[in-house]
């Protein structure tokens, strides 16, 4: 059987004269996960909708595993796991019920269906819920359900819109965890998201989309390395507040070190010059100056600060 991709060719979608998304170019292959990021309103769910035929673009295709959606939708979706925005399941229905139903309008063979419920249920971990009415579940348990129902013809592709938003912080670690351990399915997983933690911790790659635009699809490392010009950052915290003319002279003097901000009267944060091994040796320069130094370990999120000078670009 041939890789899973995902290929999207100049696909755009108007609303009037909003523009949604503006000529999307973008090609996945393999098994992996990538996340689909952006702020809220990027067009991220509308890319998912068109990808899935739920609406028609105004120019361009999508294909899943090289077969178009719009001239082949049967074909290109049997393959194709697909959860998008937040479905509702009958509350009366058990997940063997409700699962059921959606195997059999995926042409499970009745043969299979039982088995494939049950490996699908312990996939998300709702084994023990299997005979229990989904009415009686919390948010996160029926979104387990929702990825259960996605999976449930064994699909190559999966594609995810958001799949943690709205959960409380115990349904979100779970969705994620979730979702680690499909990537050892050899499945192709595209999941769209706004959560810059949730991309760095669980994905492969990342395309970044806004105002409907693909800014840029890369591997993390890349996109890291790409747009953060070889810089990084550390944050030290003191013992007791450090002045400005404490600190001046001694860190000018040490060459990595390109920049420096305050945070606070007993925090700053370092820039430097991030090739391999940089931190170590940063530590070892800025350790002995007697400064108090409490606290060293890297600033923050790296994607974070590239997504938010790749947004602020584009306002």
């Amino acid at each position: 059987m041939a890789a899973p991709s995902i290929v999207a060719t100049g696909l755009t979608k108007r609303f009037g004269s909003f523009t949604a998304l503006d000529h999307l170019n973008l090609k996945i292959e393999g098994s992996k996960c990538v996340g689909f990021l952006g702020p809220n309103g990027a067009g991220k769910t509308t890319a998912l909708k068109l990808m899935t035929d739920m609406i028609f673009p105004t120019e361009g295709q999508a294909l899943l595993s090289g077969i178009s959606v719009r001239t082949d939708r049967k074909a290109a979706l049997s393959n194709c796991g697909v959860l998008i925005e937040t479905p509702e399941i009958y509350p009366s229905l058990t997940p063997r019920e409700a699962l059921g139903m959606v195997a059999d309008l995926r042409g499970v063979s009745p043969g299979a269906r039982q088995g494939r419920i049950a490996e699908v249920l312990g996939e998300v971990k709702m084994t023990e819920w299997i005979d229990q009415r989904v009415g009686r579940f919390s948010k996160g348990m029926k979104q387990r359900i929702n990825i259960a129902a996605a999976l449930v013809h064994d699909p190559q592709i999966l594609l995810l819109d958001e799949p943690s938003t709205g959960l409380d912080p115990r349904g979100m670690a779970e969705v994620r965890s979730i979702i680690r351990g499909l990537k050892k399915s050899n499945r192709l997983i595209f999941m769209s998201s706004h959560i810059l933690s949730e991309v760095t911790e669980i994905c492969d790659e990342v395309a970044l989309l806004d105002h409907g635009k693909l800014l840029f699809h890369d591997t993390l490392a890349n996109v890291e390395s790409r747009f953060s010009k070889g810089q990084t950052s550390v944050d030290i915290g003191f013992a007791r507040p450090v002045s400005d003319a404490d600190l001046t002279a001694p860190l000018r003097a040490i060459d990595l070190i390109t920049s420096w901000d305050r945070v606070d009267p007993t925090h700053i944060t370092l820039h430097f010059k991030g090739e391999p091994g940089a931190v170590e040796r940063l530590f070892d320069q800025v350790a002995p100056l007697h400064l108090g130094i409490v606290s060293f370990h890297e600033a923050g999120n790296a994607l974070e600060d590239v997504y938010m000078s790749q947004i602020a670009r584009g306002d």
